[in-house]
């Protein structure tokens, strides 16, 4: 798997930064880079490349959504690396197709609504009116994703 990722990275360097489809060791492979951060969607060879690259723009738009940010950047990416894992999560479910909608990706992961087509917009604070016993479920979860992200910045810092 780590030599397939190296390989890829490699072939996708050498094309342009708009989003591409390439067949790579019989894998379709649907890949965007958008201010210094790679997004790639794979699938096997009898899947949709449409349906692949629509999963690639949604989850890549939710994403630049849901960032407190306007610049996205490594740096970014890696602090709020939950809120990309939570869109992850609501775009794709055991290889199934959830949803390909940015808008409604970043209504699900913010727990509001989103103004706008979904697109460049950046909350500021959240606030949730929970239940007691899902406020602990989602401090649960918040350490659960805090803890993988600083694992994943140190592997990818070192």
């Amino acid at each position: 798997m780590e030599f397939f990722l190296i390989r890829l990275i490699s072939l996708s360097k050498k094309v342009s930064r708009q989003t591409e489809v390439v067949m790579f060791d019989g894998q379709i492979v649907v890949y965007k880079f958008i201010q210094g951060l790679s997004f790639f969607v794979t699938g096997g060879e009898e899947e949709n490349e449409l349906i692949l690259e629509s999963v690639l723009e949604g989850f890549s738009e939710a994403v630049a959504c849901v960032l407190p940010s306007k610049k996205l950047n490594k740096r970014i990416a890696l602090q709020n690396l939950d809120l990309i894992f939570l869109c992850l999560d609501e775009v794709i479910d055991e290889g199934i197709v959830l949803e390909t909608d940015a808008k409604v990706i970043a209504e699900k992961v913010l727990g509001h609504e989103v103004e706008g087509d979904g697109q460049a917009w950046h909350s500021s604070e959240i606030r949730l009116n929970l239940p007691p016993h899902l406020t602990m479920s989602l401090q649960t979860l918040s350490g659960l994703l805090t803890t993988a992200r600083d694992h994943i910045a140190r592997s990818l810092l070192n």
